[in-house]
C-alpha cells in the first residue's frame, strides 16, 4: 500500500536564475512522476510547487536545495500545504 499523496511549496533563493534551475526541476518531478509546477519570482527567487509521492517529493525538495551544476543555493524555503488533485508538470 502506498503513502497518500504530499505537497510542498519550495522557495530557492539565490544564484537561481538562468543557470537552467526550471528545466531541471521540471525533468526531475518527470522523471520521477511528481506534479506541480516552477517558475522564475521577481525577486530572482525560484518558486515551484510539488505533489506526489512523499518520497519523490522529498527527493525534488533536496534536489532545489542544491539545485543544478551552475546554481548557487543559498536558502530553501519549504512549506506543506494540503493535497490539490493535480496532474502533469510545468514551467510557468
Amino acid at each position: 500500500m502506498s503513502a497518500p499523496p504530499v505537497r510542498r511549496r519550495v522557495l530557492a533563493r539565490g544564484l537561481v536564475q538562468g543557470v537552467f534551475f526550471r528545466e531541471s526541476v521540471r525533468r526531475q518531478a518527470e522523471d520521477t512522476g511528481v506534479a506541480g509546477w516552477v517558475r522564475n519570482c521577481p525577486d530572482g527567487s525560484v518558486e515551484a510547487v510539488f505533489e506526489g509521492d512523499p518520497g519523490a517529493v522529498e527527493a525534488l525538495v533536496a534536489f532545489c536545495r542544491r539545485g543544478p551544476a551552475h546554481a548557487q543555493v543559498q536558502a530553501v524555503e519549504c512549506c506543506d500545504e494540503p493535497p490539490k488533485g493535480i496532474g502533469g508538470f510545468e514551467v510557468r
